[in-house]
């Protein structure tokens, strides 16, 4: 087991410009970290894949049809890869996923480094069916692979201070072509406020169609929020923060009026450019009425007092 003491991590990315979703499909993981839990492997050859199709439904998965992998794996957000829906897939052979390593820092009492393989061994990974809604007034239901946020706040033990989380994507210029350009303050940032996180609605996943992340996808390692807007959900996850403050993030510094912190899934706030009162499923030809927190009415309460159209 790789662990060292960390120094603070103090990732400070700043902002951001656009607006992320993701989805989009290609071959795997080139020499991915071997991560084993249970019986899953995450397999260091690029040729073959890695079949992770009989973990446990968990209960929190939606019965929804699901989007096809297609279209989830080829029609993607990640600037770090590329600014048109199809450049992440065209371009995923550039985001480089080995070595792979993971800080925990800031306000907790258990700060380190930890190679992906550490990371990810010691939890039970289950399959969740969510639905992801995208600022663009679309959305998908896509079958993720992970494991609750809140196992890893557990073991890292903030300390009364910390109230957020923050999160750090990769930082590579030289092979990211998205980063050679500013469009974005880079690396990408995101974070949640600590009861946000400890939800268990809130995952880390690793892996979705029962096969490893493609790096498109947000590989080896992203965040999945499914009651928030899809940019929430930060890709390539290389640092977690604890912090007192609530920390700068992406979208909510490149365009403080349009993106907000908290970013939850709210048809009764429009986006200064359209409305999100409807959306539009892949796949389907439609439209259909967009749910408060996206339907997930199980975090309302982490909202309750709060004003929804100041803190959106």
């Amino acid at each position: 087991m790789l662990i060292k003491t960390l120094r603070r991590c103090d990732p400070k990315p700043s902002e951001i410009t656009l607006e992320p979703i993701y989805h989009d499909r290609r071959r795997f993981i080139k020499q991915s970290s071997l991560a084993a839990v249970g019986g899953l492997f995450f397999n260091s050859t690029h040729a073959a894949l890695t079949s992770l199709d009989n973990l446990p439904r968990s209960r929190f998965s939606t019965d929804e049809e699901l989007t096809s992998e297609k279209s989830v794996t080829t029609y993607n957000n990640f600037y770090e890869l590329g600014y048109g829906k199809s450049d992440p897939y065209r371009n995923a052979d550039n985001l480089k996923t080995s070595p792979w390593t993971i800080t925990v820092g800031g306000e907790c009492d258990k700060p380190g480094a930890y190679a992906l393989e550490d990371f990810v061994k010691p939890h039970q990974l289950e399959e969740r069916i969510y639905r992801l809604r995208c600022v663009e007034a679309w959305s998908m239901v896509i079958p993720w692979i992970g494991f609750e946020i809140n196992k890893i706040i557990s073991e890292a033990q903030p300390n009364s201070r910390a109230k957020y989380v923050a999160f750090t994507s990769i930082l590579d210029r030289e092979n990211l072509p998205g980063q050679r350009r500013n469009v974005l303050n880079w690396p990408y940032t995101e974070g949640l406020r600590i009861d946000e996180a400890m939800h268990p609605l809130a995952i880390f996943a690793v892996g979705l169609y029962g096969k490893e992340l493609p790096n498109q996808n947000g590989a080896p390692l992203r965040l999945v929020v499914p009651w928030k807007y899809g940019f929430k959900s930060i890709k390539s996850v290389v640092a977690i923060d604890f912090s007192e403050e609530e920390p700068p993030t992406a979208w909510n510094q490149s365009a403080p009026s349009e993106y907000g912190f908290y970013s939850n899934v709210n048809p009764k706030v429009s986006h200064p450019r359209w409305s999100q009162k409807r959306e539009r499923r892949i796949g389907e030809f439609g439209k259909r009425a967009t749910l408060m927190f996206n339907g997930y009415e199980e975090v309302a309460s982490l909202y309750e007092g709060m004003d929804l159209s100041r803190y959106f």
